[in-house]
């Protein structure tokens, strides 16, 4: 992650490029500590969230799920027989071994409220997409306030297809029920054109002038005093969380576990320690015409 003080706007950029800024297992930390950072700056009315390199973020690095998702970890910094221990962890993702949900749920649920912390900031976020965001690259995309996307963009959750569910669980909350089983129960994603018509976005530019509109967005909130967006943040959000949101979470992080673990999900992990993830990802997305690779 990098942190970037910019006048009135913190500036957060995911900063994996040369690995489609895949999410790795410190970096949703790494991403509430930077939020709090912004929130706790006196000085920062809004905050900027976008991805270096040709995408905001690809998902999960499944490369490093498979190498025991323990990259950037230095020896002795998780304590042994944690969630996050990278043994427990390959042992609870390996068909062979006794699966513990529980320690699956604290896991990812650990994440769950990373991404969060982009929904819980006081200050405002504002998220710019350009490339790729999908699969866990959308918990940040959905957890920010407003999205502002390249018009050839694409934004979706295709491990509906085998292996995952959304965490975070907003899709339903942004798009609607029926817009967001259109999704979810195809895997399709969504152009940047589509997601403002959706709803999704506020805004789409072609990829020569998404910066510009993006930026031109930031400087209008960042005008407002601090107070006032703090104030219509939280009354806007107060909304969402009386539908249900957090125990809708809870569920859908618990459900994650279990789709990883389908007899569907362990052919298609499998497949993967076979080929390769991104073979496998190829083979998945293929048959609906929408491989990335």
């Amino acid at each position: 992650m990098i942190y970037e003080r910019d006048g009135r706007v913190a500036r957060i950029a995911l900063n994996r490029p040369e690995r489609g800024n895949g999410i790795t297992v410190e970096m949703p930390g790494e991403l509430a500590a930077c939020v709090e950072r912004a929130n706790l700056d006196p000085e920062i009315h809004v905050i900027a969230l976008a991805g270096n390199g040709s995408g905001f973020c690809g998902g999960y690095d499944l490369v490093a799920s498979a190498e025991g998702m323990s990259e950037g970890f230095g020896a002795g910094e998780i304590p042994s027989g944690s969630p996050l221990d990278p043994a427990v962890m390959a042992a609870n993702h390996d068909p062979h071994q006794v699966w513990d949900p529980v320690v699956d749920f604290q896991m990812m649920w650990r994440n769950v409220r990373a991404f969060m912390s982009l929904f819980w900031s006081e200050k405002p976020v504002i998220c710019k997409v350009h490339g790729f965001c999908v699969a866990g690259g959308t918990d940040m995309a959905l957890c920010s306030d407003l999205l502002v996307v390249a018009e050839d963009a694409r934004i979706g959750y295709p491990p509906a297809r085998v292996w995952g569910v959304p965490t975070t669980a907003l899709w339903v909350h942004r798009l609607g029920p029926t817009r967001a089983k259109r999704l979810l129960l195809t895997g399709d994603s969504l152009t940047g054109r589509e997601a403002v018509s959706w709803g999704l976005a506020t805004d789409c530019a072609p990829a020569d002038e998404l910066d510009k509109v993006f930026e031109e967005l930031l400087e209008r909130v960042a005008r407002i005093p601090i107070n006032q967006l703090v104030m219509h943040k939280l009354q806007a959000n107060s909304t969402i969380l009386s539908q249900g949101l957090l125990q809708t979470q809870a569920m859908s992080t618990f459900f994650d576990g279990i789709a990883r673990h389908t007899p569907e999900g362990h052919a298609w992990a499998k497949r993967a320690a076979e080929a390769g993830w991104r073979e496998a990802v190829r083979e998945r997305d293929e048959p609906f015409g929408d491989s990335a690779f």
